[in-house]
């Protein structure tokens, strides 16, 4: 019920301020006034008469209430003509210090011309003449608020109860313009609606006004501060300005405004530095704390929210030291108000403001005033005494007499420029409003005169025209107009001086993100071209993101590099993405591409220092071969069982050669073959080996008077012992490519930045039987071998297989834990390494000493020689 006590305070004002109803009859019959009405600073009779409140002066006179005696009647002041005399030679400061009273007379004379404009058409309101009754609220409540009573109560002396609709009793107004300010205007619409007497507003812009089930009977042709607000938070965000500072009236405008447009701002990104709030009444200490606040900013862009009085007196505080450049965004309160023209600060500065009109026929009906037509009116004699330094009533101090030489085409103030009618318009298209609503009641309803304002209301609601100055006049659920703005820009002539210029248009009725354009280009804070910058913090390139400075707004941040394997590809990323698996990123993280494959190719350094090892021991095993078979016959060649030595050597040359199937791209046959191939010959290799230990170990046993046991270890015994251990392995191998065989694998953990290309063993069960079979033998073998050591021989091969699998077992045990522990492709290659290796050892140590013999100690290659009897030596 915050309407009710905001009612009931005003009645209390409007009891101390002497308009309060007098005592009644008992019966109801008539009523008195106690105390005199407001007169009227423009009036003019009519059948029906329209209300008009308009701000023309600021400030009312004040009294000290004693409470003993009636209060005196509420006068207007400031801006008085004692504060506007100066000589007709300064125009300049007449435009200054009289700014208020002639923009508010020229918004009530608007309302004259359009009413006798209305007046003198046939096809509005035939027959029907309109009046008015304007008054000047000087922008304060109180005087808003006994006016909004005169125009629901009427302004007779008495009040006769009557049932007749006659304009003699206690007639109120139809419906009013006004009034120019959303704070009065909120004071009058709480009273004016409990009667349903529409109130038709062309300046009050507050978004509160909107709201229905408190104003009801409020309507507006300027557009609401929501759409403003809106405008202005997408203009700010469109040219990239997160950081900013704000002020605002200390009112229902500037309040309610500043709310909406910090939210609107708030969902566009955009962070405030501060908000500060100044009305003019209040103590210059805070006006010169508002102004500190803003020559300390970081913020290089302000969002003024003022009415234009409020601004004036911060420009005026700021002049005197004057902040850093900054770029103004203005309301359209002052953004369009020629008066500010003349602070240069403010060059650049950009706002929206309502469109500029032409309104034919009123630049001449305001210059049609002569001194006697101002004698008419208190309003009219103060304007022209102000404007011509001089007095229509008398001589009076410091002031001449009126000659009758006073040209009024010759000022050159806001009252004569009629290039600017923004807000004019307004009054224009309100006053038409109300006059359709009129016609609409009683030419539509048997031209009936007796008619409620609720029926006014009504129809105000419903009206849809075209104004002859071509403006569409419609009003939606609120009472509020389509928003159409102009993007206003002041921008420096090539004298110096600024200049309204219209770079850009706002639509609310278009679709979203459709409303605002710009059509020219802006000229910014200090004539620069290039729109400049208001960040907290610089924006984070991509690659990095923003990480909120602890206690600050969003948009103070820190810029963090992405984390390893992150990137982020725009600018000001919030966070960074983790490129896929197969993908890394670049130096600079704002893009991922593929990993490199590593594998061991068969161009790698590596490889090819391989690949001659394994060709070269290919080549020793094949020459090796061919001398053992060239000197088949031999003595040597014979007594170390020439088919083991030839299947050992056989088997060696597949082992070197096997060790190429671990080079290059694996794939699933590759994968397969390198480790069975493996697997299998180095079986059948170490089963040489031990059928060739056991022969030697077997003959010496066979030595012995009495044993025949040679006689299971011939030829086909050591063929098939051979064949029965390979095939074991080869079940091995068969067994683990049926069930779970290798296979390509990309690894992806080892590496971060890069793919290692590897064969998975499938099963490692399968893996480590193969290679613990292999130790199995050869393990064997060694066991064998070192048993065989010191038998007595003038050759005894048994020496030569000891080194050789001891060799071979040192390559496998140490082979283990590097093949566990090396990274990459060198897995790879210690595998290969350690077949070489082992297959090196074995064919160095059995057939070197022989080859040795054979090619450079003949002699020694005879019977006699190895049949000679040496005693053996420990190893």
């Amino acid at each position: 019920m915050h309407w009710t006590s905001s009612l009931m305070t005003s009645v209390l004002m409007l009891w101390i301020t002497g308009l309060s109803l007098g005592a009644c009859n008992a019966d109801l019959v008539s009523c008195r006034l106690r105390a005199e009405s407001q007169k009227p600073d423009l009036y003019m009779d009519g059948d029906f008469v329209i209300g008009g409140i308009f701000s023309i002066h600021y400030y009312m006179k004040s009294e000290q209430h004693t409470y003993s005696r009636q209060p005196i009647q509420l006068q207007c002041s400031g801006r008085s003509v004692s504060e506007c005399g100066v000589s007709s030679v300064a125009l300049k400061r007449i435009y200054n210090n009289c700014q208020s009273l002639i923009e508010g007379l020229r918004f009530a004379r608007a309302m004259e011309f359009t009413i006798h404009e209305i007046n003198n058409r046939t096809d509005l309101l035939p027959g029907i003449t309109l009046g008015y009754q304007i008054h000047d609220s000087c922008a304060e409540v109180p005087m808003a608020i006994k006016i909004a009573f005169q125009f629901t109560n009427g302004v007779e002396p008495f009040f006769n109860y009557t049932d007749s609709c006659s304009k003699t009793a206690a007639a109120a107004v139809p419906a009013l313009v006004g009034e120019t300010a959303s704070t009065p205007s909120i004071s009058m619409a709480r009273i004016l609606g409990l009667f349903g007497i529409p109130q038709v507003s062309h300046y009050a812009t507050c978004a509160c006004l909107s709201d229905k089930r408190q104003y009801p009977a409020f309507l507006r042709t300027v557009p609401s501060d929501h759409h403003q607000a809106a405008a202005l938070a997408r203009m700010v965000k469109h040219f990239g300005w997160t950081w900013i500072g704000a002020v605002r009236s200390d009112t229902d405008y500037g309040n309610y405004g500043m709310a909406s447009f910090l939210k609107a701002a708030q969902e566009e990104g955009i962070c405030v530095e501060y908000s500060e709030s100044y009305y003019r009444t209040q103590p210059r200490s805070k006006l010169e704390r508002v102004a500190n606040v803003i020559r300390r900013s970081t913020a290089r862009v302000i969002v003024a929210f003022l009415a234009s009085g409020d601004m004036r007196f911060l420009l005026e505080e700021l002049a005197r030291q004057p902040p850093p450049p900054l770029q103004w965004i203005g309301s359209e309160t002052w953004i369009i108000d020629p008066e500010f023209l003349r602070f240069n600060m403010c060059a650049g500065a950009i706002g929206f403001g309502v469109p500029r009109s032409v309104i034919p026929g009123l630049r001449e009906f305001l210059l049609d005033l002569s001194p006697a037509q101002a004698l008419k009116s208190p309003l009219l004699t103060e304007f022209w005494e102000s404007s011509f330094s001089c007095s229509l009533i008398g001589s009076s101090e410091g002031a001449r007499e009126c000659d009758g030489s006073e040209d009024i085409r010759a000022l050159q103030n806001p009252y004569t420029d009629t290039s600017q009618l923004r807000i004019t318009n307004m009054v224009y298209k309100a006053t038409y409003a109300i006059a359709h609503a009129i016609h609409g009641v009683i030419c539509n309803d048997t031209r009936s005169f007796c008619f409620a304002p609720l029926q006014i209301l009504d129809q105000l609601k419903s009206v849809n025209f075209t104004t002859k100055n071509g403006f569409q006049v419609s009003f939606d659920s609120n009472g509020d107009p389509v928003a159409v703005y102009e993007l206003i820009n002041w921008q420096v002539r090539k004298d110096g001086t600024l200049v309204f210029v219209t770079v850009g248009q706002y639509d609310s009725s278009k679709p979203r993100s459709q409303e605002f354009s710009i059509s020219r280009a802006i000229s910014w804070v200090g004539g620069q071209t290039e729109v400049p910058r208001s960040v907290c913090s610089e924006s984070c390139p991509p690659g990095a993101r923003k990480a909120v400075q602890k206690g600050k707004p969003v948009c103070c941040y820190d810029c963090i590099p992405c984390a390893e394997g992150e990137i982020s590809n725009k600018t000001d990323s919030l966070n960074c993405v983790r490129c896929p698996p197969e993908f890394w990123p670049n130096t600079q993280r704002n893009s991922c591409f593929p990993k490199p494959v590593e594998f061991l190719s068969w161009d790698d350094t590596l490889s090819i220092i391989l690949i001659v090892f394994s060709i070269s021991g290919t080549f020793i095993a094949v020459c090796v071969t061919a001398v053992f078979y060239k000197h088949r016959t031999s003595p040597i060649v014979r007594a170390n069982n020439s088919e083991l030595s030839f299947l050992l050597l056989f088997s060696l040359t597949l082992c070197f050669l096997c060790s190429l199937t671990f080079i290059g791209r694996p794939s699933e046959w590759s994968c397969m073959l390198r480790h069975t191939a493996f697997g299998i010959t180095f079986v059948l290799c170490i089963s040489c080996v031990l059928g060739k230990t056991i022969v030697v170990l077997m003959a010496f046993r066979a030595t012995f008077p009495g044993s025949n046991i040679m006689k299971w270890f011939g030829p086909p015994q050591q063929r098939l012992s051979v064949l029965a251990f390979t095939l074991i392995q080869v079940l091995i191998c068969v067994i683990w490519l049926t069930t779970s065989p290798p296979f390509p694998f990309k690894n992806l953990k080892h590496y971060k930045e890069r793919i290692i290309l590897e064969c998975e063993l499938g099963s490692a069960v399968g893996f480590w039987a193969v290679l613990g079979y292999i130790g199995f033998l050869a393990l064997l073998c060694f066991i064998l071998a070192f048993l065989a050591r010191k038998l007595p021989d003038n050759f005894n091969e048994a020496k030569f297989i000891t080194f050789s699998m001891l060799i071979f077992c040192a390559v496998w045990v140490t082979f283990i834990p590097a093949y566990v522990s090396s990274p990459g492709k060198f897995t790879v290659a210690v595998e290969i390494f350690a077949i070489l290796a082992s297959s090196f050892g074995l064919i160095i140590c059995i057939f070197a000493p022989k080859c040795f013999i054979i090619v450079f100690r003949p002699e020694q290659n005879t019977k006699k020689h190895l049949m000679v009897k040496v005693p053996s030596k420990a190893l």
